[in-house]
C-alpha cells in the first residue's frame, strides 16, 4: 500500500480520500427500478472514479463567491488585507480567466509518483453552475508544498460559490511520469477483444433479465456491468 504524507497550515481542508456523498452531490438514495430517477451513483464507473483520489474542504467560516461580470471578475467574502498584504480569505485575480487560492499544502507522494488537482467530482453532477473548476496541475514529489490551486473562472454572469465544509477539489496519485506508447492491436489482440465484446452483448439480455428498469426520462438502465464488475473483483481477490 503506498503512503501520502501531508501538513498544512488550515486543518480545516480536511484532506481524505474522496467519498460519495448520498444523499448529497453523488444523488438521492432512490432504487434502481422503473419509475426512480436516474442518479449518479447508480453509475459504477462514475462512482469508482469518483472516488479515486483525495478530496479538499474548504475551511473558512465565511462563504467566498467569485463572479464574472461585463468581463470582470469579482471576488466577494474577503476581508481586508492584514499586515502582510494577504487577504482572508486567500483568493485573488491570477490574468483574465483564472483566479487562485493560495493553500499551502504540502503532500509527499513516493518516489516515481506525482499529484494532479482536479475538479471535484461534484462539478460533474451540479446543475447551478457553482461548483468552483479547479485547473489540473501536476506537482512532482520533490516539489515540497503547493502555494496556491488555480481554478478557471465562472462565465459571464455565473458564480462559483465556496462554502464552509464542502468539497472544492480533488487530487489525484499517479505515476510521475506518463510512461506508455499508443500502439494499434494486434489482429490476434483485436480479436480476442471483439469476441469479448459480442459475447457481453450476446449474453446481455441473459445478464439483465432480472435487473432492467426504466428511469422517469425514459432511459433504460441494467446491470450488465454491474455484475460483470462484481465477478472480476471477486476472481482478483482469489487469486
Amino acid at each position: 500500500m503506498h503512503k501520502i504524507k501531508y501538513r498544512f497550515s488550515d486543518p480545516g481542508l480536511k484532506p481524505r480520500r474522496t467519498k460519495l456523498d448520498v444523499p448529497g452531490w453523488g444523488g438521492e438514495p432512490e432504487p434502481r427500478k422503473t419509475g426512480s430517477h436516474e442518479q449518479p451513483w447508480h453509475c459504477i464507473p462514475f462512482a469508482e472514479g469518483a472516488q479515486y483520489g483525495i478530496e479538499l474542504f474548504y475551511p473558512f467560516e465565511q462563504d467566498l463567491r467569485v463572479s464574472t461580470r461585463d468581463g470582470r471578475l469579482v471576488i466577494e467574502g474577503r476581508s481586508g488585507p492584514d499586515e502582510t498584504g494577504a487577504y482572508q480569505p486567500p483568493f485573488r485575480s491570477f490574468g483574465d480567466q483564472y483566479y487562485t487560492y493560495q493553500i499551502l499544502l504540502d503532500l509527499k507522494v513516493e518516489e516515481g509518483f506525482a499529484f494532479r488537482t482536479e475538479p471535484h467530482p461534484r462539478f460533474y453532477t451540479d446543475a447551478t453552475d457553482t461548483v468552483p473548476i479547479a485547473v489540473p496541475a501536476l506537482l512532482r514529489n520533490w516539489w515540497p508544498m503547493m502555494f496556491f490551486m488555480v481554478f478557471k473562472s465562472p462565465s459571464e454572469g455565473r458564480t462559483h460559490i465556496f462554502r464552509l465544509g464542502e468539497p472544492f477539489a480533488q487530487i489525484i496519485v499517479i505515476p510521475e511520469d506518463p510512461d506508455f506508447q499508443l500502439v494499434p492491436m494486434s489482429e490476434e489482440e483485436a480479436a480476442e477483444r471483439e469476441l469479448q465484446a459480442r459475447r457481453i452483448y450476446n449474453s446481455r439480455s441473459t445478464l439483465s433479465a432480472a435487473t432492467q428498469w426504466i428511469s422517469t426520462t425514459n432511459t433504460v438502465f441494467d446491470a450488465t456491468y454491474r455484475q460483470i464488475h462484481r465477478a472480476a473483483t471477486e476472481k482478483s481477490r482469489k487469486k
